[in-house]
């Protein structure tokens, strides 16, 4: 292996452009040296002459001077991207929704195992500082308990944009969109539910796409319910925590996101620090909580770390697998409008 892992990464729409190129780019070992685009002038004028452009994306991902390959290209070219790569002896990174079904997923998962390489799935989020101040508030114990969680990703966006997240088709819509990140957090919180039960709804009139969801997760002696709007004017909590000896609530979005739209990176003061403290209400006293600081940075140090058989995959497959299930289930449970039972895949 070289030095440095040389990197192509595929698509350079909102997702390559705003997280994956920064983040490729300022991570020791790691060049990114191509990127599939049909935007070859955006490209340049923002990464410069030394990355290579190509327009086609199915020969890009089979180029033979390339370690390492980020898809971060529209939901339904994932899994036959990631399928090529990976035939091609190459690393890759699979931007979330992992693929359009947990069937396409778990081939996925098994030819990767087959040619003996890294196949990872980009769940940023487990890297949020909000959610990294949960996970430290959950393993402290000192709420006891836990009754409920409520996890939201809220926006408000009452026109349907003409881009293909929010227009009909396999793989578009808010569920796919943001329904990963909130599956993802919590099943590395709990693992696997008992059951799920789902609602998605289209909601502005122009819609063709869902663009609200409700939905439960048992867990037998808590739930959880994770929720997303694009009719959400009024601030609402990223998290509300209920245990036995107190709540913890959370007001406001990870701040990295806005920090890579800025131009910043995580070697810049401030980067992934909460600008809106967490609050914990314990009887009649309420402090402040977030001692996490945000990390982004982290998920491509340890893919190189990975590679190099110096530390564990972030996000294997298998756990990205669990999310499609999850995906799906939801899927069908609001399509006949009941609890569905969640049983482990084998």
């Amino acid at each position: 292996m070289a030095s440095e892992l040389r990197t192509l990464l595929v698509g350079y729409g909102y997702a390559g452009k705003t997280f994956h190129a920064p983040l490729l780019r300022a991570t020791p070992g790691i060049k990114l040296t191509h990127v599939a685009s049909s935007q070859a002038a955006q490209v340049k004028q923002q990464l410069g002459n030394d990355v290579t452009v190509m327009a086609d994306y199915l020969a890009a991902v089979q180029l033979a001077d390339i370690d390492l390959v980020v898809i971060a290209s529209p939901n339904d070219s994932h899994a036959p991207l990631a399928e090529l790569a990976l035939r091609a002896g190459k690393h890759v990174v699979v931007d979330k929704p992992f693929a359009l079904t947990f069937k396409e997923a778990t081939a996925l998962t098994a030819l990767a195992t087959e040619q003996k390489l890294l196949l990872s799935v980009f769940h940023n989020r487990r890297f949020d500082a909000d959610f990294l101040s949960l996970q430290h508030l959950l393993s402290s114990a000192q709420l006891g308990q836990v009754a409920h969680l409520e996890s939201r990703f809220d926006r408000f966006r009452p026109q349907v944009r003409q881009r293909w997240r929010e227009q009909a088709g396999p793989g578009a819509g808010l569920w796919f969109d943001l329904g990963p990140h909130l599956l993802d957090q919590s099943l590395v919180l709990f693992g696997l539910p008992h059951s799920i039960t789902a609602s998605l709804k289209t909601v502005r009139p122009d819609a063709t796409a869902t663009d609200w969801f409700s939905v439960l997760l048992d867990y037998g002696h808590f739930s959880v319910t994770l929720g997303a709007s694009m009719l959400a004017a009024a601030p609402s909590a990223r998290f509300t925590l209920q245990a036995q000896h107190g709540n913890w609530q959370k007001f406001g979005l990870d701040i990295q996101e806005d920090q890579l739209k800025q131009g910043l990176t995580p070697a810049d003061a401030g980067w992934g620090i909460e600008p809106q403290p967490g609050l914990l209400y314990q009887a009649d006293h309420v402090t402040p909580y977030s001692p996490a600081v945000g990390c982004y940075q982290h998920y491509y140090a340890a893919i190189v770390a990975a590679i190099n058989g110096k530390g564990p995959n972030p996000v294997p497959p298998q756990q990205a697998c669990n999310v499609m299930q999850l995906l799906e289930l939801a899927e069908q449970s609001a399509a006949v409008g009941r609890t569905l039972p969640v049983i482990a895949a084998q």
